[in-house]
């Protein structure tokens, strides 16, 4: 699968950018003394690698889950996926201010259901906020039936998830589908049988990162 044509700055951050470049440019023009435009620069700079949005190659072959997100793995655990009230193995991505923010899409699949749920922003790192946070789910089927849940979970200060998909759409594995500005987490639920391939601690991509095997 070939890698997306997409803008190297996310769209989500466009406003953002020019904002905080705007800014900068006047502070620096304005003023007689260039060191005190420094903290300008420096604000608009951390704007820019927030926002960035690098093309990504999905890894392909049967079965694999992909990592919905930037991050680092906070949780590999059987408990309830409290959306599909079953069990299942939950695997949690924590994003910090410094990853890429974008969401995509952990399996092939169509979009049976999204809810989301107003919560707290409780640092995002804690198990906790998985229940207590702002939170969107979404609910994907797989071609050959099997269900994964995929939730955007909001930060300590993450104010926004964005998501751009309605149930009946069909989605790519990797496929770009949200955004959410500044720290936050992904939760991803899948069948019980399913086999993990991260552990607790290790670095992931966005699509380029197999966080589990389906059962096949």
């Amino acid at each position: 699968m070939r890698a997306e044509a997409q803008p190297l700055i996310a769209r989500e951050g466009w406003a953002h950018v020019g904002l905080s470049l705007l800014a900068a440019v006047a502070v620096t023009l304005g003023l007689d003394n260039p060191w005190v435009s420094l903290p300008f620069w420096l604000a608009a700079a951390f704007v820019l690698q927030f926002f960035r949005d690098p093309p990504r190659t999905p890894v392909t072959g049967p079965g694999l889950v992909l990592s919905p997100a930037d991050g680092r793995v906070v949780a590999v655990e059987t408990t309830d996926d409290p959306w599909l009230e079953r069990r299942a193995l939950k695997i949690s991505v924590f994003m910090h201010v410094f990853n890429v923010h974008s969401n995509r899409s952990p399996v092939d699949g169509v979009v049976r259901q999204q809810w989301y749920h107003h919560g707290a922003f409780l640092n995002a790192v804690l198990d906790k906020a998985s229940r207590e946070n702002e939170r969107n789910a979404l609910w994907l089927t797989t071609d050959d039936g099997q269900d994964v849940t995929c939730v955007q979970v909001a930060g300590l200060v993450a104010r926004r998830i964005l998501s751009y998909v309605q149930p009946g759409q069909r989605l790519a594995r990797g496929e770009r589908y949200g955004f959410i500005r500044f720290g936050s987490r992904l939760d991803v639920y899948l069948p019980l049988a399913a086999r993990p391939r991260v552990g607790l601690g290790d670095k992931v991509r966005a699509a380029e990162s197999v966080l589990a095997e389906l059962p096949r």
